[in-house]
């Protein structure tokens, strides 16, 4: 069928246009039973095309702020505007700035109107700070201390008055209006005019109440219809409800109370002093207090993809931007809805998301097989009505019309209308929403977060995932474990203390040794609350700065030294560097980062004794050797040196060689429990795992290894080797790699992009870094971690691992393989009713002149292959046979040749026996009684009822002959078809005048079931008879294609 369905329903799940997306909706043309539910989840266009055009004037408004603040800038210095003593506030300034403050507001000790408090940094207005007095100023108007920050029991006065940091958002759908939208269904409005125009008629030929039998029982069943359809909808908006919640829960570091700690971005108020790190989001407008360095990206409100430098004299910090390097302090001016983001994100949050590639191509499937049932129900109305004239002209009564026969005239329309609801399956599209909504709340229960729909159900088809090592493959729980010093090597006690050191080295190396671990760290030691202190900071810093507490006192050593400039850590350069100004007024340069990297910019080494000696040749090849032998242990190594300048200032620049080394430190971080099964499962499953990282190549073998990574025959290799290969020979070697160290965000990229473009590979790849995004974006499917990754990583991301664990990234790929292949089961499923009914009632019209299956029961017919059918099918949870066999590739049919074998095979047997029952069922069951035709009628439907009800458990295994396994553990499948048989039994037995049904006997009950359940035995037949299957021997050169065949049964 793949072969039918046009161009515009296969989309790419990355980089697709709105023009694309607009040719699908225009593809699917009107045969859209209820556009309502059918668009409810896809991206509002319109919607989206006017963020853009809001995102345009925003861009154009901050250039034209940013131009001005660089004219003000210049006449500022071009007045010699600095002096000793800050000129007082101008009255008429003062009064501006307090103009329609409230009383509340003057009580509470604010002096500023939050209007001119936003404008301020909305329009970069540097004069109206300067007036202020600057950060000073502006801090006492909003009557916090910029040490202390913000008391908590003055949040919610600050909410009141200058408003909470949230957007508005789309209002919540209630349960009434799923119900409203479920009755805009085309064909359900058609039957309910039929439906009242039958009761009309009935009534004035029947009379009450035998007339309204069946217009009330296409009514009675279209709200049973439209009921169950809302339940379950609604029931799904919980669902994306709860996963938005989770979406929202970011954290920032403020100074509240005069102590640093986490609260979400949603809590932040105006006064509050956040600190700001590589890789976080601008939670809010404010100004910048202090940093190193502050570089910030503004592409997301500019589009201009230049970061600009953050610092006194250009201050302002815009909510929505991100920090692409350095670290600083900002005193938060506005938030909420009254920044630009915020407007912004109103518009953005009504856009919703694209459609999944899988739901894009299900509205083609839908669209087909929608027009081929439009078809065989014009036919059938067409054959009835013909038939019908003919045989009213033979008895000569053709111009002879009553009630009865418009009554009949309109059963048949009626037959026909509930045709096309059984024909178009609506409920294709809607399964696969319903299907990941299932799966994204059940992996939220196992610590993934999937940010996009998609990204689900493309998981499922990753060939390849390029992980991190350091906390996705390893616990992220790093202490240091050796270190080597003066030369040296020793194991560290983990409680140890200065006195094991002090046996070989002089209190002067141990000076330095305790500078460079104290001032040049991107950890914190912070005071929280009790009174206890605690480190805040990456874990491999955290393990450095925890070492450093156990040998000296880090207040003491930040008193003695300040602080001139800091270069944070960069994954380009693998190192971190900072000036310090000692008390002897003198300046040192300390750096720290990959050791073999930093070996190469140290000259001398500092010895036992405290002195500076130069580095011989004999020295080099002896510390590689140690590094080496740290590494093989598995052992993360990084290297502290330093370098005296002499009298320096902050504007020198940190020197790039020439340093004295210090000591190595190992810093042991060990493999995480269950990784070696998940990666085994993942190798079982056909998907290659490729080790990412930038540690030293020992360590990461040694890990990889432990991990089940590496094995005899793979490749390991170093970044810069790998980038400087050609295209052809990165082809030829990716399919053997298995270790990429010392590798940076491009070499990542690179690998990637390869990988996708030049393999055909379907890649996930994992980040925690701000430069991760550009990899990230580039994969099939991003992962961010969710404990060490960035803000602008999550952002970036597709999934988020909240444990930042390798097995549950395995879990992602498992759930995301059964919601292919339960979507595949339901298709299967609604694909063989829809081909029975179709027929049966188009060829019973043609033979006999009567449809067996009138609309009452085709639209309970509808309703077990639809909605129920979708929550049975697409609800299934994974087993683990899932991860032992090949991924789907990117160019394989949807529907494939199995299903199509299952298909034919079930509605040949169906047909064959609902057909013979049809026209000689009469003789065959022995029916004389003068009701004979009503209950063969009746026997067929309840026949064609149970012959769903066990194809539905057939279809739990496309290709398997256990149908069972995992069965009773199912409770939403068991409770379907329990439901199903119990509400069949009650239209049988006891809604007949509104059914059109007739009670039956035990023995035709008996017979039912047992034609129903020899589809079972049939699938089995069916499941042996072999299918060419259309993979590939292989998927590239290197991957050899996983066993198929008799051994998946």
């Amino acid at each position: 069928m793949d072969n039918f369905i046009p161009p515009e329903f296969d989309l790419d799940h990355r980089n697709r246009s709105d023009e694309a997306l607009k040719k699908w909706r225009k593809a699917v043309g009107k045969l859209v039973k209820n556009r309502r539910r059918r668009f409810r989840y896809a991206a509002d266009l319109e919607k989206r095309s006017e963020a853009k055009e809001q995102l345009k004037k925003l861009s154009e408004k901050i250039r034209i702020s940013f131009l001005a603040l660089t004219a003000a800038l210049r006449f500022l210095n071009g007045a010699h505007f600095k002096r000793t003593h800050p000129e007082p506030v101008e009255e008429d300034i003062e009064k501006d700035i307090q103009n329609g403050l409230q009383e509340e507001a003057r009580h509470a000790g604010f002096k500023i109107h939050p209007d001119k408090l936003g404008s301020l940094v909305a329009s970069y207005d540097i004069k109206t700070l300067t007036k202020l007095k600057g950060i000073d100023g502006l801090a006492d108007r909003l009557n916090v201390s910029l040490e202390k920050g913000v008391n908590s029991s003055d949040v919610p006065a600050r909410q009141s008055i200058y408003g909470a940091n949230r957007y508005t958002e789309k209002p919540f759908k209630g349960f009434w209006v799923f119900v409203w939208e479920a009755l805009h269904d085309l064909t359900l409005i058609i039957l309910i005019v039929c439906a009242v125009v039958s009761i009309g008629v009935g009534l004035a030929t029947e009379g009450w109440p035998k007339g309204t039998y069946d217009g009330l029982g296409i009514i009675l069943s279209i709200l049973l219809v439209v009921m169950v359809t809302a339940i379950s909808d609604y029931k799904q908006s919980l669902q994306f409800k709860e996963l938005d919640k989770e979406k929202k829960k970011i954290f920032i570091n403020v100074t509240r109370d005069g102590v640093r700690q986490k609260v979400s971005i949603y809590d932040l108020v105006v006064g509050d002093i956040v600190i700001l790190s590589i890789g976080d989001q601008v939670p809010a407008d404010g100004i910048f207090i202090s940093g190193f360095d502050l570089l910030i990206d503004q592409s997301s409100l500019t589009g201009e993809s230049v970061p600009i430098n953050i610092y006194e004299k250009r201050p302002f910090l815009l909510a929505g931007t991100k920090v692409q390097d350095g670290s600083g302090k900002m005193l938060v001016t506005t938030v909420g809805m009254r920044t630009e983001w915020g407007k912004l994100m109103e518009t953005l949050s009504e856009c919703g998301d694209d459609e999944t590639p899988l739901q894009v191509k299900l509205n083609g499937v839908a669209t087909i097989i929608g027009k081929i049932g439009l078809c065989f129900a014009v036919l059938t109305f067409l054959v009835l009505t013909v038939r019908f004239l003919i045989e009213k002209g033979l008895r000569g009564e053709i111009s002879q019309w009553g009630s009865s026969d418009a009554l009949l005239l309109l059963n048949y329309f009626a037959t026909a209308v509930t045709i096309i609801v059984v024909a178009v399956p609506e409920g294709l599209p809607l399964a696969v929403t319903l299907s990941l909504a299932f799966a994204m709340k059940q992996l939220m229960k196992e610590k993934a977060l999937v940010r996009h729909l998609s990204a689900c159900e493309t998981m499922g088809s990753a060939t390849c995932i390029c992980t991190d090592k350091t906390g996705t493959l390893t616990t992220n729980h790093m202490v240091v474990s050796k270190i080597w010093l003066s030369g040296k090597s020793k194991e560290v006690d983990a409680s140890g203390h200065k006195d094991a050191l002090d046996s070989y080295i002089s209190e002067q190396v141990l000076s330095v040794l305790l500078q460079g671990i104290f001032n040049n760290t991107g950890a914190e030691v912070v005071n929280v609350k009790d009174g206890k202190r605690s480190i805040l900071g990456t874990p491999t810093e955290s393990a450095i700065l925890e070492y450093g507490l156990l040998l000296g006192d880090f207040e003491e050593q930040r008193k003695v030294c300040k602080i001139l400039k800091v270069e944070p850590f960069n994954s380009e350069k693998k190192k971190m560097s900072v000036l310090v100004s000692l008390p002897d007024g003198k300046t040192r340069a300390f750096c720290k980062g990959a050791s073999e990297i930093m070996l190469k910019e140290c000259s001398r080494v500092i010895n036992a004794d405290g002195e500076v000696v130069e580095l011989s040749e004999e020295q080099v090849s002896s510390i590689s050797d140690i590094i080496n032998g740290f590494a093989n242990e598995a052992l993360r190594t990084l290297c502290l040196a330093f370098k005296d300048i002499g009298n320096g200032s902050p504007e020198d620049s940190i020197p790039e060689s020439d340093y004295t080394l210090i000591a190595i430190v190992g810093i042991k971080d060990p493999v995480r429990p269950g990784v070696k099964e998940a990666v085994k499962t993942c190798l079982d499953a056909g998907i290659a795992v490729r080790m990412v990282t930038g540690d030293n190549i020992n360590t990461a073998k040694a890990i990889a290894r432990e991990c089940g990574i590496l094995k005899d025959g793979d490749l390991a290799i170093e970044g810069p080797e790998f980038r400087s290969l050609s295209t052809n020979q990165m082809k030829e070697l990716i399919p053997k790699l298995k270790v990429m160290a010392r590798s940076s965000p491009t070499d990542k990229h690179i690998l990637v992009k390869t990988s996708r473009n030049g393999l055909g590979e379907v890649v996930a790849v994992t980040g925690d870094g701000t430069n991760d995004a550009p990899a990230m974006h580039e994969a099939d499917i991003g992962l961010a971690m969710g404990i060490a990754g960035t803000e602008v990583a999550k952002e970036s991301a597709d999934v988020i691992v909240l444990d930042d664990n390798f097995s549950t990234i395995v879990n992602v790929a498992k759930w995301g393989r059964s919601v292919y292949i339960n979507i595949q089961k339901f298709v299967q499923f609604q694909l063989t009713v829809n081909i029975v009914a179709l027929m049966i009632n188009f060829i019973s019209a043609c033979v006999s002149g009567s449809a067996p299956l009138t609309a009452v029961q085709l639209l309970w017919v509808n309703l077990i292959m639809d909605t129920l059918g979708a929550l049975a099918l697409a609800t299934e949870p994974p087993n683990d046979g899932l991860m032992q066999r090949p991924p789907v590739r990117r160019n394989e049919s949807f529907i494939t040749r199995t299903m199509w074998r299952n298909i034919f095979g079930q509605s040949i047997y169906q047909l064959a026996i609902l057909l013979v029952l049809n026209f000689i069922g009469k003789q065959i069951l022995g029916l004389t009684c003068s009701n004979a035709t009503e209950v063969l009628n009746t026997f067929i439907f309840n026949t064609f009822v149970f012959c769903q009800v066990f194809n539905e458990i057939n279809s739990r295994e496309i290709e398997k002959i256990n149908i069972f396994h995992g069965l009773f553990g199912n409770w939403i499948f068991l409770g379907i078809i329990a439901a199903t048989v119990v509400f069949q039994v009650i239209i049988v037995e006891f809604l007949g005048a509104l059914a059109s049904t007739v009670p039956l006997n035990w023995q035709l009950w008996l017979l039912s079931i047992a034609l129903g359940s020899a589809g079972m035995p049939i699938a089995v037949v069916l499941k042996c008879i072999p299918v060419k299957n259309n993979m590939t021997a292989s998927q590239h050169d290197g991957y050899d294609a996983l066993p198929t065949g008799p051994e998946l049964a």
